[in-house]
């Protein structure tokens, strides 16, 4: 089979389109046969070596969408021919994929197959995080960072459903805000001075919710603007750096902090992930749920996929077509 793998850690350049054999399954696994994966930022951490282990050759990639091509035996919850997603076990970037059935969904038939190949990680994520690490309400004002990527548009949407009174992003650049308005923020930002603009936006108050994928100084800054009792919610890196939390900014105020990781509940509570499944397909048959797709590149364009991904530029999911 084709694949996509890593030999050494380092820019785009390092992702190399290889003949590799076919992976075999075990007892509670099946074979993927990919049409879709996904471009994430966790790729792009694993490429350069700031969270994979150098365990090469690598096959990067979470999530997958395709047909079952083999399972192990009569048990299987699956049979050849069903269209899943799934996040396998060993990367994504090739043609076929093993997946624990654990994290394998048989998906809905009047879905289209690029619609939610572009949703596994992001909208799981998204979902888990609106609706088990916080429950947003009507009487929320929530502050959503990097509001124009894959899960900014997301959780965008799903406070809208929610009902949140005020729903406010931070986008890079004034271009990107264009998309979180058409997805239904109230209020779009820079991230220059963003705490001053939102305690503004919101008469003085704060949010009640921060949605933080970025980490560094803009965890710092975010509590200037997070209201008496609010949540900080952690869930990503992207900057690389570590922000630094004083003690006092949360015990005096009454505020938390609440970290997720979607890589450690899949290792660890993957029935967390069954268990909000049908409320994920659900989404995606209501046609007023929009998946933005940045841009789709073919396999042996991942290095070019990876660059763009780095530009920043992308509004929305960049998708890989495997078949």
């Amino acid at each position: 089979m084709k694949a996509v793998t890593i030999n050494a850690f380092g820019p785009p350049s390092v992702l190399t389109l290889v003949d590799c054999p076919k992976p075999a399954i075990s007892k509670g696994e099946v074979l993927i046969r990919a049409s879709y994966t996904s471009v994430n930022f966790a790729d792009i951490k694993n490429r350069t070596g700031n969270k994979a282990k150098a365990n090469f050759p690598m096959i990067l990639g979470l999530d997958v969408a395709g047909v079952i091509e083999e399972v192990f035996d009569d048990s299987s919850g699956f049979q050849k021919g069903d269209q899943v997603i799934a996040f396998p076990k060993n990367g994504t970037y090739a043609q076929y994929v093993v997946a624990n059935e654990q994290l394998v969904f048989r998906i809905p038939n009047d879905v289209p197959l690029k619609k939610i190949a572009a949703i596994p990680t992001v909208l799981f994520l998204s979902y888990m995080l609106t609706h088990q690490i916080t429950q947003l309400g009507t009487d929320d004002s929530i502050l959503i960072h990097a509001a124009s990527g894959g899960v900014g548009t997301m959780l965008i949407q799903m406070a809208k459903r929610c009902g949140v009174k005020k729903i406010i992003g931070t986008v890079s650049t004034k271009e990107k805000a264009a998309i979180a308005y058409e997805l239904g923020a109230h209020h779009v930002l820079t991230y220059e001075n963003f705490s001053a603009k939102v305690n503004d936006y919101t008469d003085g108050l704060g949010v009640n919710v921060v949605f933080d994928s970025i980490a560094g100084a803009i965890t710092e800054e975010s509590f200037r603007c997070l209201a008496p009792y609010g949540t900080l919610v952690q869930f990503g890196n992207s900057s690389g750096q570590a922000g630094q939390i004083k003690t006092s900014d949360l015990h005096s105020s009454c505020r938390n902090v609440k970290g997720f990781s979607l890589g450690t509940t899949r290792a660890l509570k993957p029935e967390l992930l069954q268990q909000v499944a049908p409320e994920i397909f659900l989404l995606l048959q209501n046609e007023s749920f929009q998946v933005p797709i940045a841009a789709e590149f073919a396999l042996e364009d991942m290095e070019k996929a990876h660059a763009f991904m780095e530009s920043r530029q992308h509004q929305g999911k960049i998708l890989i077509k495997i078949v």
